[in-house]
């Protein structure tokens, strides 16, 4: 064969080989377009109008953590089925209360199975003054059961909206993947306080917890590399919680004092938020903060703690646990938890700080929680809005919060505060954990 003849009939094959991938990539729903584009200069295919839903969409509902609410000023953020009151579709929103307009619920079971419903919107009653507040849009309608996935609208009739929610918890189950889940409510701005986060982390452990999700919005750097180490070792679950991107989020809690949209990067919102993500994922949930330790006094571990409290009030559901302050301004004298491993690591060290502020007189002392979340509707930060079976005050000698922080005292000396070393009680387990957390995360 000459050479003429043979380049003709590589051009031939080569043509047919460019033919037959365009083929190919149009026919299969251009998945083949990321690739070809940048060899063939090629335009993206515009997509048919979508006067239904697809199957593709019915794959591809969104994921995204806040979802504004078309022709509104308002947000949806997840959806789920609250088998408890008949399988209404319950979507933990963000609704600005002096705005609410009707709102329609539009659900889908299969792509050509789509239903439009009236909502009942109940904003929560703990608003604090801020204009933007959580809110659980109800929906209820037929054969709500079997519903993938849900959107929120503000007309009753819009086949151009397709920001659909995922709808969650659709099989209720008696059995659980995890026993105990923390749930931190709102990470923010440049907190990076590493070593008691790593002490927090390994404690709960040792008080098993197998499980910890985090709603964040921001952190600093050094503690960002913790948190990766977390997650990657599989206890930590980061939520991404971008509310500063939809709203001006205060940075406190009170509207007078501290101004903004919605409380607290929307503390309310996240907490409402992981009592239904782990409402068939955990037996209980914890709602602290980031600072606080729930530690059992009478008890190894939390799980023997909760055997005795639920076997003593079993149809409690709802658990309250005091909070006391160990002030960081105040350090054991004998400095034998000041190690030289931990000089460079930001942040404060717990085992140092066993000075506990007494009970004030008349002063209220605030709770966090442990919760059945099958038990609860609504939650605020220290007691929950709407429950089935009622809430139970452990007692301080039981059960109590450590939380080492800035003072509410500070005017009394050290004399006048509690010893309290409980937390020196896990010290031979504690601090090799804490150092090899350390060391693997690059510290």
């Amino acid at each position: 064969m000459d050479k003429s003849t043979l380049k003709k009939l590589l051009a031939i094959s080569c043509t047919i080989t460019i033919i037959f991938t365009l083929i190919l990539a149009y026919t299969s729903n251009y998945s083949l377009y990321k690739y070809m584009a940048p060899f063939y200069n090629m335009q993206k295919p515009t997509e048919p109008s979508m006067q239904k839903v697809t199957e593709a969409s019915m794959q591809e509902v969104k994921e995204a953590s806040i979802t504004p609410i078309k022709d509104s000023e308002h947000f949806m953020v997840s959806a789920f089925i609250d088998h408890r009151l008949d399988g209404v579709i319950r979507v933990i929103s963000i609704i600005k209360r002096n705005n609410l307009q009707p709102l329609y619920c539009v659900y889908c079971n299969t792509e050509n199975d789509c239903r439009t419903v009236q909502t009942d919107v109940q904003i929560h009653s703990d608003n604090f003054g801020f204009p933007f507040h959580v809110s659980d849009v109800i929906c209820k309608g037929k054969h709500m059961e079997n519903a993938k996935q849900v959107l929120i609208s503000t007309k009753d009739s819009d086949n151009n909206n397709t920001e659909y929610l995922p709808i969650k918890n659709r099989v209720s189950t008696n059995t659980f993947k995890f026993d105990f889940t923390v749930c931190i409510s709102s990470l923010f701005g440049k907190y990076n306080n590493v070593l008691e986060f790593a002490q927090t982390m390994e404690m709960y452990k040792l008080l098993g917890v197998q499980h910890v999700v985090i709603y964040n919005t921001s952190c600093g750097p050094d503690l960002e590399k913790l948190l990766k180490y977390y997650e990657t070792e599989g206890i930590l679950e980061i939520v991404s919680w971008p509310i500063n991107k939809f709203l001006n989020p205060s940075p406190g809690w009170n509207f007078q004092e501290h101004k903004g949209d919605i409380h607290y990067y929307g503390q309310l919102v996240t907490l409402n938020e992981c009592i239904y993500r782990h409402m068939y994922q955990s037996r209980y949930v914890l709602l602290n903060d980031i600072d606080e330790i729930i530690m059992p006094y009478k008890h190894s571990n939390l799980p023997s703690l909760m055997e005795d409290l639920q076997s003593a009030h079993p149809s409690v559901g709802v658990f309250r646990i005091e909070n006391h302050i160990f002030p960081k301004t105040q350090f054991e004298d004998s400095g034998k938890f000041k190690r030289a491993k931990w000089n460079n690591i930001p942040g404060v060290n717990i085992m140092e700080h066993i000075y506990r502020e007494p009970d004030r007189k008349y002063v209220y002392n605030p709770a966090k929680m442990i919760v059945n979340p099958r038990k609860v509707q609504q939650t605020s930060v220290h007691s929950t809005l709407k429950e089935f079976g009622g809430s139970y005050n452990v007692p301080l000698d039981v059960c109590r919060i450590v939380h080492v922080r800035d003072p509410l005292q500070g005017h009394l000396t050290k004399d006048k505060l509690f010893v309290d070393k409980r937390v020196w009680d896990f010290e031979q387990e504690l601090i090799p954990n804490v150092d090899q957390t350390l060391n693997f995360s690059g510290f």
